[in-house]
């Protein structure tokens, strides 16, 4: 079939390249076209916290009592105190612009708030005063403005820094695209270089970049696409470039490769490429379902942008292998021997080798004649590198995933350091009576019971509520004049009702002084999910909640992406192969890998090596970094497994020696698989050079997993174990062998070389 379609290219060459043209015009429009992504780093909207948040919203938010986004201005001076009238003058005249700027709702300083909250305003130091800017849009409409009113600030002879919820999420969008550019401008000319060592060619380099290229392209302008649909995080974008660039290079320098060497070795330019695509085309298809299957584990995570970058990977992962068969044979039949110009540079570079002589032929004969002593201590390196990993502590990153650097993360630091009260985490409590007021007696009394249980609770410094705004009130106080007419209730608590109850549920904020993912935050999460009340739910959200429930989330639904990944995995190698065993092998080697690359993660991103190195803060790791570093790990590692598997399955097929396919195989693809691995490792490395900390981890991650994959696993692994079992690497009972025939995936006959000219 791959043969058949590889002459059909050939044959209807221009119009493969118009149709490849055709393809790239319609991703283009895509994209132009295309609607916004996501700036949201997860959803939500469908676990326990953000049902709980809904709750509020559409009870109490609903009737107006919120305003849209807010940022802060901390100004600041070295010699004048906060409370002196210099510094109070030069305060108010930097921002008396704003007062007069429609686009906000109101500006608080430390010398407009009552004389109670003053306190909260000034820095410990009393040098360093804060400002809270309310605008009326929501965060995602001010994100676009909140340049043009910044620049409104005249600082005068203070020094000012712009933090909070608008310059941070700006930060995060802001540093995303940068980082995305930067690993462009890097992995780029880097990839260019080693494509020409590996090829000893500038044309036959330029093909696979150029494939890369239209890969990211046709990726991008999928992914817009599906944005129509449904929500598609920015971050897919770097999932788009990341892998379309690495697969589509990795399938292109196969096919190139073997187009090369039929054409060296005397065939035609339509038999070299039929004999290519039934070779390395067939191959890069499996490779490419593999990868896909990897990202799909993503799929399963319904509710965080982890699904949407396992559709965004599965797209540029599927332009790849249509570009790999289409558009890159087209090229091919075109150039011709004209895919080896300058010749004098693959002359001098790219000397050939007589078959078996080869660096590779040599390690991997080395290899097999003591399998037992190369494979154990291998393993036992990827065991130990691995260890870390039983020391992951997950948490949703925040603001100290931007670098160190960054003004909106400073300003935080500062924040957080400086300003009484600042440091503090809240947690709602959400008491919900579906079918009844709130504010009958008995459910106030109920209320007010476990506003003071959860007061009681560790590290809870307050409790606030309607049933907590005044300490000389008693609960029969509280049950009287709440189950009564609003009209009659004292100001302050009509105001607390206002904000902290609805037609059926009541808020309590609890207060801590814990970091919002820290153990002590959660453990209150976990108390107040565990309290009950007579006729209603006790419900928790907010920033702590949410993060327990993306962990729960992610972890929950491991077990079965993780299981249902490989056993498809399992089944498409063995469409592959004909075996049975050498799947498992497949399965069980790239595990130990990816439990070494995770291992690697912990070390360097939670234990804090490299950190000054790198220029990150250590934290714990974001739940989704596991995951989309083993989906892209699984798929990439059995994409070298597919390349190389079925190379040395064509050698033992022509040959009936298990050990001679194995070092053939390996002499033959090895060289490629190091060079393909060189080039995705430069790629992920390039992401590693982030400011933003997940991608950073991915990057890093991924170009750790993909080196130990091609040196340990691919160099010393695989020809020990294949070199200990033998012929038993190609067994499979009878009733599969025949199932395989019949479905006809695997090759029927061994490709024959064609003898070379004179």
């Amino acid at each position: 079939m791959f043969a058949r379609w590889g002459r059909f290219v050939y044959r209807f060459r221009w119009a493969t390249l118009i149709a490849s043209a055709l393809l790239l015009g319609l991703s283009v429009v895509a994209i132009l076209t295309g609607a916004t992504l996501t700036s949201s780093g997860s959803f939500g909207a469908n676990l326990p916290a953000g049902q709980a948040a809904k709750l509020i919203n559409d009870e109490i938010h609903a009737q107006g009592t919120t305003a849209g986004s807010s940022f802060e201005l901390i100004f600041s001076s070295p010699s004048l105190n906060a409370n002196d009238p210099q510094f109070q003058s030069a305060l108010e005249d930097a921002v008396a612009s704003l007062n007069f700027d429609s686009r906000v709702s109101a500006v608080s300083t430390p010398y407009n708030v009552p004389a109670n909250e003053r306190s909260a305003f000034i820095a410990r130091n009393s040098h360093e005063a804060l400002v809270v800017v309310e605008l009326k849009d929501s965060l995602l409409k001010a994100e676009g403005y909140i340049g043009q009113i910044t620049g409104e600030v005249r600082p005068g002879h203070l020094s000012v820094v712009v933090t909070g919820d608008v310059p941070i999420t700006a930060g995060f969008n802001t540093t995303l695209e940068q980082d995305l550019q930067r690993a462009e401008y890097v992995a780029l000319p880097i990839t260019l270089l080693l494509l020409v060592l590996i090829f000893a060619a500038i044309v036959a380099a330029l093909l696979p970049l150029g494939v890369g290229l239209l890969a990211i392209v046709g990726g991008y302008g999928g992914t817009v696409f599906l944005a129509h649909f449904t929500d598609v995080s920015q971050y897919a974008t770097n999932v788009v470039t990341l892998i379309g660039l690495g697969v589509a290079i990795d399938y292109s320098l196969f096919i190139v490769n073997r187009f090369r060497d039929e054409v060296f070795a005397g065939a035609t330019r339509e038999e070299a490429i039929a004999t290519s695509m039934a070779t390395a085309g067939r191959a890069i298809t499996f490779s490419g379902i593999t990868v896909a299957i990897g990202l799909s584990a993503m799929v399963f995570f319904q509710g965080t942008f982890l699904a949407s970058m396992g559709g965004a990977g599965a797209i540029v992962v599927g332009i790849a292998v249509f570009y790999g068969l289409t558009f890159l044979p087209a090229a091919l039949s075109v150039l011709g021997e004209r895919v080896d110009w300058p010749l004098w540079l693959r002359q001098r570079l790219g000397a050939r080798k007589p078959a078996g002589t080869g660096a590779w032929h040599s390690m991997a004969m080395w290899v097999m004649r003591r399998p037992f002593f190369v494979l154990v201590p291998a393993l036992a390196v990827l065991v130990l590198a691995g260890t870390p990993f039983l020391q992951l502590r997950l948490a949703q990153g925040g603001v100290d995933q931007l670098p160190p650097d960054n003004t909106a993360r400073q300003g935080y630091d500062t924040l957080i350091r400086d300003f009484p009260g600042q440091d503090q985490t809240s947690i709602e409590a959400v008491v919900n009576y579906p079918d009844s007021s709130p504010m009958t007696s008995d459910h106030v009394g109920a209320v007010y019971d476990l506003s003071h249980r959860l007061a009681s609770l560790p590290n809870v410094l307050r409790v606030e509520s309607v049933v907590d705004v005044d300490t000389s009130l008693t609960k029969a106080d509280y049950q009287r004049l709440l189950s009564g007419p609003v009209q009659a209730l004292p100001a302050a608590l009509q105001q607390a009702l206002s904000i902290g109850a609805g037609p059926h549920i009541v808020l309590l904020n609890i207060v801590t002084n814990q970091p919002p993912t820290s153990d002590a935050a959660r453990a209150i999460v976990k108390a107040v999910r565990a309290e009950h009340v007579t006729g209603g739910q006790v419900l928790a959200t907010g920033e702590t909640a949410l993060d327990l429930d993306v962990v729960n989330f992610i972890l929950g639904r491991t077990p079965i992406a993780v299981g249902t990944v490989i056993l498809v995995t399992y089944l498409v190698l063995f469409l592959l192969t004909g075996s049975v065993v050498l799947p498992l092998k497949a399965v069980l080697t790239n595990l130990f890998s990816i439990s070494a690359s995770f291992g690697a993660m912990v070390w360097i991103f939670q234990q804090g090596h490299l950190s000054q190195q790198l220029g990150f803060t250590a934290q714990s790791i974001d739940p989704s970094v596991p995951v989309i570093l083993f989906s892209i790990v699984f798929g990439m590692s059995m994409d070298y497994e597919v390349l190389l598997i079925s190379r040395i399955q064509e050698e033992y097929r022509r040959t009936g020696d298990n050990q001679a396919g194995v070092a053939m195989g390996l002499e033959k693809s090895g060289r490629l698989i190091t060079g393909a691995a060189a080039i995705m490792v430069a790629v992920f490395l390039a992401f590693g050079l982030s400011n933003f900390v997940i991608i950073k981890a991915i990057g890093i991650g991924l170009a750790v997993a993909i080196a130990i994959d091609a040196t340990i696993v691919r160099i010393l692994i695989v020809p020990s174990i294949m070199r200990i079992l033998g012929r038993a690497n190609w067994w499979a009972p009878r009733p599969l062998t025949w199932l395989h025939r019949r479905i006809g995936a695997g090759e029927s006959r061994p490709v024959a070389s064609v003898p070379a000219r004179g």
